[in-house]
């Protein structure tokens, strides 16, 4: 959900965000006549973010097919450059793979501080990916997710920049500084330090640096 916002600043694009509660997600989302996506099971489920372009009346559901279409639309300060595009999906494929499993115990504390409804429906959504119970091996999870960061500092460092394309911005810097960002916003202040403390408290830096490419800092 956060991506698009990074993508639209870094394009000096003009836009309002419209929040909504989890809960209300297929409402609001039928009302403005978004198609739904489709779980692993084939049943529809209707997501966010979407963006409407009031320019061209594009209605676009995804926050990389957002990018590729603002991309495409927009193309000045391109997310996706010297024809990265397919490069960086992969890459986010691969985001997911190495972070997903280290997430319980994050989405567990999204459910504290969402309202009941939208903890419920946020619930429901995400254990058909992430299999419930969330908060039982909190530790384990912790070492998992600490892992997964080690490893894409590793990445990091096989670049001759700050960026994962060297001297070059990506949408690919935005997909980590979004991740990180989630956690900074739901995690509590000190375990929120905790992450910023890994690796020479390279991820602190990194979403500062984004924030601050995107107009966002």
């Amino acid at each position: 959900m956060l991506c698009p916002r990074f993508v639209l600043s870094y394009k000096d694009l003009p836009f309002v965000t419209l929040w909504v509660e989890y809960s209300d997600i297929p409402i609001a989302m039928k009302a403005i006549g978004a198609k739904p996506n489709k779980r692993p099971d084939g049943s529809d489920v209707y997501t966010v973010p979407v963006l409407s372009d009031p320019n061209t009346g594009a209605l676009i559901t995804d926050s990389l097919e957002i990018a590729s279409y603002l991309d495409k639309t927009y193309p000045e300060k391109l997310v996706f450059p010297n024809n990265s595009e397919p490069l960086i999906r992969a890459f986010d494929s691969a985001i997911s793979s190495l972070l997903r499993p280290a997430v319980k115990f994050i989405y567990a504390r999204c459910t504290e501080i969402l309202s009941p409804a939208s903890a419920e429906f946020f619930t429901k959504a995400r254990s058909v990916y992430v299999p419930l119970p969330w908060d039982v091996s909190r530790d384990a999870d912790w070492e998992l997710l600490e892992k997964g960061y080690n490893t894409l500092y590793e990445w990091y460092q096989k670049t001759d920049g700050k960026w994962i394309m060297g001297d070059t911005f990506s949408h690919a810097d935005i997909i980590v500084a979004c991740d990180l960002l989630w956690y900074k916003r739901v995690l509590e202040e000190d375990e929120w330090a905790r992450v910023s403390s890994w690796n020479g408290g390279k991820w602190a830096k990194v979403l500062a640096d984004v924030e601050k490419e995107c107009k966002l800092g």
